[in-house]
C-alpha cells in the first residue's frame, strides 16, 4: 500500500534544537527515498528555505493565531481534506487524527524525572502523552532505550513502538580550521575551553558541568537557549549560536561534556563526533546507546568523578586522538535516509 502521509511540520520553520533537526532530517530522508509517497507538509508559516522541491513533497501553509487550536482541530481536518491516509505529529496527537496516525515520542522524561518539569507542563505531558500512544497506530522511538521506557512507563504501547533513530543534522558541516579558530576568536573565546551545548533546563543537568570544569581548572563554553531552572554560575555564556558559530566551537573544543540526567537520543554528541571533537558523558538515558563506545563514560553524576575524568583525558593526546577516530566512525552508523525507510514502513503498517 502507498498511502498519502501529512506531517506535522511546525518545528522545521524554528530555531535549530533537536525536535527541529529531527524534523528536518526525516523529510529530507523521506524526499530521497519514498519517491512514490506523497508527503504533505503541514504549518502555520510560509515554506522555509531547505525544505525539499520534490514531486512527492508539498507544503501547505496553514495560518493560525493559536497553536492548540492548530494542532487538535486545523491540521487534521485539513490534512483529511488534502486526502491523507496517515498523519503523523511528535508527542501530542488529536483525536480527529483518526485510527491510521503516528506520534513520535522522543523520551518520557517527564515520567522518568518528573522534577525536571515545571508543575503544569509535566501535568500535560504526563495527561496528553499517553493518551496519544493509546489512539496511535504506531509510536516511533529515536532510540532502543526511549522503546524500552516508553513500553515501560506506558504499557498501551507495547506492540506499536518503532524505532527510527535520528542522525546527524544537515546544520553541521565541519569548516576548515583556520575559519573555525577565526570565528571562537570573534566570540571572544579564549582557547584552550570545554564545551557544553542544551537549552538551560534542570534535565540538561548544565551544573555538573560547570563544577567539574571548575574543579578540573578548565574554562567551560556555555551555548543554548535561556531556558529556566537557574542559571550556573562560573562559565563563559555564549546565549544561542548560529549554526556555523556553533561548528566552529564544537571544532576548537577540546572536550564536549554532556552531562545530561536523561535524554532519548542525544544529538549533540554526532555533532561533536562530526567536528572532531572527543566527548565526555553521562549514562543517562540513550547516550551511552548513542555514543556506542566512541566517548567517555563517565558513571556517576559527581563533579569530583568528572573533574578526575577530564584531566586525565586532556594529558592523554594519544587517546583524544583515538576518540576522534572513533567519533568519525561513529556518525557515520546514522542516516536520515535509513531512517526515513523505517519510518515509511512504519506509515505503511499504520495505514494498514
Amino acid at each position: 500500500m502507498t498511502p498519502t502521509i501529512a506531517l506535522d511540520a511546525r518545528l522545521i520553520n524554528r530555531a535549530m534544537t533537536g525536535d527541529s533537526s529531527y524534523w528536518r532530517g526525516l523529510v529530507s530522508g523521506l524526499a530521497a527515498v519514498a519517491t512514490d509517497v506523497q508527503i504533505l507538509l503541514f504549518s502555520n508559516t510560509p515554506r522555509p528555505e531547505g525544505i525539499p522541491e520534490t514531486r512527492n513533497v508539498t507544503w501547505f501553509h496553514l495560518p493560525s493565531s493559536h497553536e492548540r487550536w492548530w494542532s487538535l482541530v486545523q491540521f487534521p481536518l485539513a490534512a483529511r481534506k488534502a486526502g491523507a491516509r496517515v498523519l503523523h505529529t511528535q508527542y501530542t496527537l488529536s483525536p480527529l487524527a483518526g485510527r491510521n496516525s503516528v506520534t513520535t515520542v522522543h523520551d518520557i522524561s517527564f515520567f522518568i524525572g518528573p522534577q525536571w518539569f515545571k508543575p503544569k507542563d509535566r501535568w500535560l505531558l504526563q495527561w496528553q502523552v499517553p493518551a496519544s500512544i493509546k489512539r496511535a497506530a504506531r509510536v516511533l522511538a529515536v532510540s532502543e532505550t526511549s522503546k524500552r521506557e516508553i513500553e515501560q512507563y506506558v504499557p498501551c504501547a507495547g506492540g506499536k513502538v518503532r524505532v527510527t533513530p535520528n542522525a546527524l543534522g544537515d546544520n553541521i558541516r565541519p569548516i576548515e580550521p583556520a575559519e573555525a579558530a577565526a570565528i571562537v576568536d570573534s566570540l571572544g573565546i579564549d582557547r584552550p575551553y570545554l564545551l557544553t551545548v542544551g537549552t538551560r533546563w534542570p534535565r540538561k543537568n548544565l551544573a555538573l558541568a560547570v563544577s567539574a570544569a571548575h574543579m578540573a581548572s578548565s574554562p567551560l563554553v556555555v551555548t543554548g537557549k535561556m531556558g529556566w531552572g537557574g542559571d550556573p554560575i562560573g562559565p563563559r555564556y555564549t546565549g544561542y549560536v548560529d549554526d556555523r558559530q556553533l561548528t566552529a566551537l564544537y571544532q576548537c573544543a577540546s572536550l564536549y561534556l554532556a552531562p545530561s540526567y536523561h535524554e532519548g537520543f542525544g544529538i549533540p554528541l554526532l555533532e561533536a563526533f562530526a567536528c572532531g571533537c572527543p566527548v565526555v558523558c553521562s549514562t543517562g538515558g540513550a547516550l551511552p546507546e548513542v555514543s556506542g563506545g566512541a566517548a567517555e563514560v563517565v558513571g556517576s553524576f559527581d563533579p569530583a568523578d568528572w573533574a578526575a575524568r577530564i584531566e586525565a583525558l586532556l594529558r592523554d593526546s594519544s587517546k583524544l586522538e583515538a576518540m576522534r577516530r572513533r567519533g568519525y566512525a561513529r556518525v557515520k552508523d546514522f542516516d536520515w535516509r535509513t531512517t526515513a525507510r523505517l519510518t515509511l514502513q512504519a506509515y505503511r503498517e499504520a495505514a494498514e
